[in-house]
């Protein structure tokens, strides 16, 4: 019996597997290899609030594209890899939907019989752009916002046996107003393959009818303590919460409250996170009625402060833990040539993290994208600050730079967009806040879609006054914010200066080389500058370093280096679209970045 069962588990494995295969003859990284279809991004994807018990609905679904407006298929194309986009390799399909169709998923899950008398939550980490879902032939809910979480209680449409669940997708990319980043329907230079549909882990869990909901931690570095915030469904106001920090396996701080209270907990010789010294504490969350828990999350929280002060000559500097901290890393685009929005696995997705570190930086500029919550509970792991923007958007891109779309500087958006906005990037803030490796919002990129700035900026320290806020990287500048940020290609420039805010570079660099059998096109590849080899392009990289270190001392305060990878057409990147090859002398790399960073030390 026990061999006949083994049989047919190998059998059915390889049934799955035979209906995915990546699709294209794109350059892979070399996680793709590595993918099982029916273990697909297997980890826990919610790090800052995690349960014992859920159950993974990644894998293959049906699928099918079909025009706008219809109803539900009867019949569908084939099979998709949940999570990646249906414009990716990985996914197995790698086609365009574009803004006259919608993207229409479905398959069949089972619910524990453990979880009889609980609550089920399905959870979607990201969907791009508009979601639709239906449960049993029930439409339960919309979610709009391609970066951002989002889930629904769907115990009331459960039924015995097996659930049928179907999604249904309209994304139109740069043909609306929506924010979408560098993400184009007819990709070409510094613009990328559209990504449309399910793109980050979908999930089910089992909860009380009383539940945490959302956790936000912020730390008080200079009371030495842990401020909490719980929202949790269905809790009446006498309902009770206990919090723990804990430090290898010891509790040192823990409270009792209702719920509705601010929860403020004295951390005793609090540990600080640094760079250098990325100390997290376990948290432990127990929600009782009646005496009686109901449930229980685990967590992580870290004591730090980003802030700004005026050094002894008079410049404004950005501070860590109230000490002068250079800030300087790379602009990581979080693109793979296989999985597009989507790293292939997890290892994939910290990898860029890891090799960002042992580059010598101290800093990532997440550009115009949201990664997956992983991807920052690797960034807290790993020692890594974070600039974290806002995805770009709006009217095509043509339109940027006409008079008719702007007024003294200024976008003009649609009320539609303009609520839309506040929308996503309320959603963003609220989901990245308990986060300790971010430590500055950027709302807009350059003037791209740049509009009430001196509100936008107001509203965003409203939203999260813990972290700095740089109004407008490179953009149109403004009195406002925490910040100057300048771009300037190829070389560092301080061409202007900010005697009130930290002066930064945003932007510079774009050394680019091309490698032969590691690009994303043979040809029309594009840099700001190009070199043949990796010694020259460690000695453009070294010369623009030198020249950063005699503009530090005068002015600049955090610089960002373009780009960690190279993206598609872009070959401007410290390693390979790939992540096969590292294009510079990595020793050569590391000792200057480390002589950057440790200047205002």
């Amino acid at each position: 019996m026990k061999n006949c069962l083994l049989l047919f588990c190998i059998l059915l494995s390889i049934n799955i597997s035979a209906q995915w295969t990546p699709a294209g003859n794109k350059i892979k990284t070399p996680w793709a290899e590595k993918i099982n279809p029916q273990k697909v991004l297997p980890e826990y994807p919610r790090p800052v609030l995690e349960r014992s018990e859920w159950q993974n609905l990644n894998g293959l679904w049906d699928y099918a594209i079909i025009p706008e407006g219809q109803r539900e298929p009867q019949q569908f194309d084939g099979k998709i890899l949940v999570p990646f986009a249906v414009e990716s390799s990985l996914s197995g399909v790698q086609k365009n939907v574009g803004k006259d169709n919608e993207l229409w998923y479905r398959r069949t899950f089972t619910v524990p019989s453990s979880w009889k008398n609980r609550h089920t939550i399905l959870h979607f980490g990201a969907v791009d752009w508009k979601a639709e879902v239906f449960l049993n032939d029930i439409k339960i809910g919309i979610h709009t916002g391609g970066y951002t979480p989002f889930c629904f209680d769907i115990t009331p449409f459960l039924t015995s046996g097996e659930q049928k669940l179907v999604v249904k997708v309209w994304d139109a990319t740069d043909q609306s107003f929506q924010p979408r980043g560098k993400q184009v329907n007819k990709p070409d230079g510094i613009w990328y393959t559209a990504v449309t549909g399910i793109w980050q882990t979908v999930w089910i869990e089992p909860v009380h009818e009383k539940h945490i909901i959302s956790l936000k931690t912020v730390p008080d570095m200079d009371k030495s303590q842990i401020n909490v915030t719980l929202d949790a469904a269905g809790a009446a106001t006498y309902d009770v919460a206990e919090v723990k920090i804990i430090d290898n396996g010891k509790v040192v701080s823990s409270i009792k409250s209702v719920i509705s209270e601010k929860i403020e907990l004295y951390v005793p010789d609090a540990k600080l996170w640094t760079p250098n010294s990325p100390f997290l504490y376990d948290m432990e969350i127990t929600l009782s009625s009646d005496g009686k828990p109901v449930d229980k999350v685990k967590s992580y929280c870290a004591m730090r402060k980003i802030s700004t002060k005026r050094d002894e000559n008079g410049i404004v500097r950005l501070q860590l833990n109230n000490e002068n901290l250079f800030q300087f890393g790379p602009l990581d685009q979080g693109w793979f040539p296989d999985g597009l929005y989507t790293a292939p696995t997890d290892e994939a997705l910290a990898y860029d993290i890891e090799k960002t570190k042992d580059f010598g930086f101290n800093m990532i500029r997440k550009h115009v994208k949201v990664e997956p919550a992983r991807w920052y509970y690797h960034c807290d792991r790993l020692g890594m600050l974070v600039w974290q923007d806002m995805p770009s958007g709006g009217e095509s891109s043509p339109r940027w730079y006409t008079d008719r779309y702007y007024k003294y500087g200024e976008f003009i958006r649609t009320e539609e967009s303009e609520n839309n906005y506040y929308k996503e990037w309320k959603e963003i803030i609220d989901a990245l806040v308990s986060y300790p490796s971010i430590v500055v919002w950027v709302p807009f990129n350059e003037a791209w879609g740049q509009f009430k700035t001196h509100e936008v900026v107001a509203w965003t320290k409203h939203c999260d006054p813990s972290r700095l806020v740089n109004p407008a990287s490179g953009g149109n500048h403004y009195p406002v914010g925490d910040m100057l940020d300048l771009h300037n290609y190829p070389q560092p420039r301080l061409y202007f200066y900010d005697a009130e805010r930290p002066t930064v570079l945003g932007e510079y660099g774009g050394i680019g080389m091309p490698v032969a059998e590691h690009l994303w096109q043979p040809d029309k590849n594009w840099g700001y500058v190009q070199f043949k080899n990796s010694k020259e392009v460690t000695d453009e990289y070294v010369k623009f370093a030198e020249i950063l270190k005699t503009l530090i001392p005068v002015g600049f305060s955090a610089a960002v280096y373009t780009q960690t990878t190279d993206v598609e057409g872009e070959v401007n990147g410290l390693m390979t679209y790939d992540r096969k090859v590292v294009k510079l002398e990595e020793d050569r790399l590391r000792k200057i970045n480390q002589e950057i960073c440790k200047i205002l030390r």
